[in-house]
């Protein structure tokens, strides 16, 4: 364990424990690494317990966008006492599914939920590791909304300013544990 103390802020914990990665995924992006949050227990556990935090008693169920927002859902689920929702990537979900497809910076892509996962009026608490331009995420709203569900807010570690991720979720509350200066 790397001595992670409840005095320390959050966005102190995040800078702390992140790596930061020059040139990735591609030339002039510096990529802020949350794995070793994720292996760190107390930081881990810091991490959820203020991602939902501020949702608490106002969802039924909380979902993950593949992949590191797995890791977040499954953990709040978990220390919620709440289920877990996959919101998958086109065509790894064997039952009927719902799909959105969204435009990313060169093309598309597209993301699925079961049709049968959750049961219309369910209160879903979405969760991700970083908002970007706010396609997936955005994705992701529209998606629980086809269900017939209400979404419930969103949480998300990272927020990237400057690339309107926020503003694609208008309507819906958002709530980022550290905002980073692009």
């Amino acid at each position: 364990m790397l001595g992670v103390t409840t005095s320390e802020s959050i966005s102190d914990l995040l800078d702390r424990l992140s790596k930061i990665v020059p040139d990735y995924p591609q030339p002039g992006i510096s990529f802020k690494d949350l794995t070793p949050v994720f292996a760190d227990p107390v930081g881990l556990r810091r991490m959820v317990d203020e991602l939902i935090a501020p949702f608490e008693g106002q969802f039924d169920i909380v979902a993950g966008l593949e992949a590191r927002g797995f890791v977040l859902a499954a953990a709040a689920a978990y220390a919620s006492g709440k289920g877990m929702l996959t919101i998958r990537k086109a065509g790894k979900l064997p039952r009927e599914v719902y799909r959105d497809e969204y435009t990313l910076e060169y093309g598309t892509s597209c993301l699925e939920v079961h049709k049968d996962e959750i049961a219309p009026g369910t209160r879903v608490l979405i969760l991700d590791d970083v908002l970007a331009t706010g396609g997936t995420v955005g994705s992701s709203v529209r998606l629980i909304e086809k269900t017939g569900a209400v979404v419930a807010g969103v949480g998300v570690v990272l927020e990237l300013d400057g690339l309107n991720g926020r503003g694609k979720l208008e309507g819906h509350t958002v709530h980022s544990l550290q905002v980073v200066h692009s």
